[in-house]
Order: structure tokens, then sequence, then C-alpha cells
């Protein structure tokens, strides 16, 4: 089998990157209707930092040692990462329906439901690990390793903060329900518990 180049990677990075924030917003309009936001395209100010340095990593890697970059087996498997991170977390989207939204709540709403089926049955957060799944794959995806490493520590400690803070609401919400959930259920990031 041939090895994907540099430029094919990046071709991939490019139309994952593509259809990742395109399917989010789209989700999001379908679920919560045309007061989405930009937000509904998770990107940030740090996001796009983080964005473009996987793109100077791969530019100054692609020409300086392009050897790093015909690493096929790593390559697909990262690809095999974004699209397994791609597929939980739109699990997790459409499973949540109207209860899933970008941003956490502080305040329950009336449609807003616990979901404990589907692939929530498995991980309390299954959409944060997809994307955990998938932006690391990303970087797999184009042989970066110091954005491999990099992304892999900011994410995880990104969820570290936000899980603990989204389930106190989540306990002010369902109460005894949520916490028996948390009990039997993991959240789904390594070592969060």
């Amino acid at each position: 089998m041939a090895g994907l180049s540099s430029l094919e990677e990046l071709w991939w990075m490019l139309g994952a990157l593509f259809f990742f924030h395109t399917s989010e917003y789209v989700l999001a309009l379908l679920f919560h209707g045309r007061g989405v936001s930009l937000g509904s395209f998770l990107i940030s100010g740090p996001y796009l930092v983080a964005l473009g340095c996987s793109f100077v990593e791969h530019g100054v890697e692609s020409r300086y040692a392009p050897w790093m970059k015909t690493l096929s087996p790593v390559s697909y498997m990262g690809l095999a990462m974004v699209v397994v991170g791609e597929f939980m977390r739109k699990c997790a989207v459409v499973t949540a329906n109207h209860s899933f939204t970008h941003d956490i709540k502080t305040f329950h709403r009336p449609e807003h439901r616990l979901v404990t089926h589907g692939i929530y049955r498995f991980f309390r957060h299954p959409g944060y690990l997809g994307f955990l799944i998938w932006s690391v794959g990303s970087q797999v995806l184009l042989c970066n390793p110091v954005c491999t490493v990099g992304y892999t520590i900011v994410m995880w400690r990104f969820f570290r903060d936000r899980i603990p803070y989204e389930e106190f609401f989540l306990v002010q919400f369902f109460g005894e329900e949520y916490q028996q959930y948390a009990e039997r259920v993991p959240s789904g990031i390594p070592f969060i518990q």
C-alpha cells in the first residue's frame, strides 16, 4: 500500500476540519434553530492558535525533515482516530438531541433531559471523548510529534477542568439520578472521574 504524501496528509486534515466544524454547526441548527452562535463551530482563539501551530509544525517538518511525513502506518492510524472520534462525537450529539449544547448550562431548561441511553450508557461525556480522539488523531494524521503531545496535554487539562464544573450543574439539575449515573458510568476521559 502506498503511503500518504505530506500534501495528502494536509488535504485529509483540511477535509476533516471542514467536515467536523460544518457538521457541528448543521446539527446545532437542526436541534436548536437559528439562535445558534459561531460557538457551534467550536472555533475559539486558543483553538485557532493550536491549529496554526499544527500547520506550522507540518510545514517546517515537511521542508526540513520530509522523512517524518512519510510514516504511512502512523498517518493511517491518525486518519482512523479522526473517523472514530468524529463518529463518537456525532453519536453523542444526535443521541442527546436538544439536551446537547456547546456551552455549559448553569440553569435548567425545560427541554433539558438526563441522557443515559445510546453511547451515554458507556461514557458520561462521549462528545468530549470523541473530540479528544479526533483532535489528537488529527495530529497523528499529520505526523506532527510535537503537536500530538501538545494537543493531548492541552485537551486533557481542558476536560479535567471542564468536566467537574459541568457535573456540578448536572447534579444541581438531576440530583440523585445523576449521582447514581456518575457512579456506574465512567467519564470517558482517561484519569478523570
